[in-house]
């Protein structure tokens, strides 16, 4: 009896050292993909500065989830959809005067869940009209490989 009970322990210890084995392996590919996560968000941020100092605004626009379900909050209200979002971009900025020179500054990216990110930061126009600076969180999201944002509130 006794010898039984000896081996039920030992492989219920055993057990639990590989189940604890496996956690601490997915968790070490949870923080890689997030590092992935944040280089991929960075670099569509970076594309869109690229595109903005261009005063390629369809450019720009491609960070964005091309939806109608795409939401944009802004000093305007509340904007659903890619192609409403374009037409008030190109109402509000027409010429390179008005778009002047982005530049991002990103203060905080956080896993939300999934494939869903939010990104919180500074932006900041230098233009001939006069400069404008503002605040935004915007929520990524990976769609069809690639990393679009879904929301976007700025300030």
């Amino acid at each position: 009896m006794k010898y039984i009970v000896t081996v039920t322990m030992t492989l219920l210890l055993f057990s639990c050292i590989s189940i604890k084995a496996d956690v601490t392996t997915d968790t070490v590919k949870t923080t890689d993909s997030i590092e992935h996560a944040e280089a991929g968000i960075r670099l569509v941020m970076a594309e869109q500065e690229n595109a903005w100092n261009n005063h390629d605004l369809e450019g720009f626009m491609q960070g964005y989830w091309k939806s109608d379900s795409l939401k944009f909050y802004g000093s305007n209200g509340l904007t659903l959809g890619w192609d409403q979002t374009l037409a008030n971009y190109k109402k509000s900025y027409p010429t390179k005067t008005e778009s002047g020179t982005l530049k991002f500054v990103i203060n905080d990216i956080s896993k939300i869940e999934g494939d869903n990110y939010w990104v919180m930061g500074e932006y900041h126009l230098k233009r001939i009209a006069g400069d404008a600076n503002g605040i935004f969180i915007i929520i990524f999201k990976k769609i069809n490989g690639k990393w679009k944002i879904v929301a976007d509130m700025s300030c």
